[in-house]
């Protein structure tokens, strides 16, 4: 196990929660990230439409220096806990209704979270859990949904 984690901020509310990786049970997926977040992003959080109380954010083109294809399934369920993150690639062509890529980072906030899209129940890799601050994040995250998008930014800690 590595001490190495993660951070997400709601940079306009100054607001941050503390990821611990899975890198037992995911480690391909935590060292792509790793690799990847070698320099914050930030991004405009939005709210999932299927998934229950889910933010999702992509991986910017700037970061994206690994083949998604290559990473393996990890730590996969459709079920997740609450404060848990996943990564999920959507290829180009992927759903009949979106026919764009994107390489998704999402974060449950609260219970009743599934990974359901509009074409059914998608398994996705869970890579982390955030361990300090959920509630303050989670209050972000619900915000969103009322709101609308919030910049968010996911760095190493």
């Amino acid at each position: 196990m590595s001490d190495k984690k993660f951070y997400l901020k709601f940079v306009d509310a100054n607001v941050q929660g503390i990821i611990t990786l899975y890198w037992d049970n995911a480690p391909k997926t935590c060292e792509a990230l790793w690799n990847a977040l070698e320099t914050p992003i930030q991004w405009q959080a939005t709210h999932a439409m299927f998934s229950g109380p889910e933010i999702m954010m992509g991986l910017p083109e700037t970061h994206r220096n690994f083949d998604p294809t290559a990473l393996p399934p990890e730590n996969q369920t459709v079920l997740p806990e609450v404060g848990e993150l996943l990564w999920f690639y959507q290829p180009k062509n992927f759903f009949k209704i979106d026919p764009t890529e994107f390489w998704e980072i999402g974060m449950f906030y609260g219970v009743g979270g599934r990974t359901f899209g509009p074409t059914g129940w998608i398994p996705c890799t869970y890579f982390g859990k955030m361990t300090e601050n959920l509630d303050a994040v989670a209050e972000q995250c619900r915000l969103i949904r009322i709101e609308g998008a919030k910049t968010v930014e996911l760095g190493r800690l």
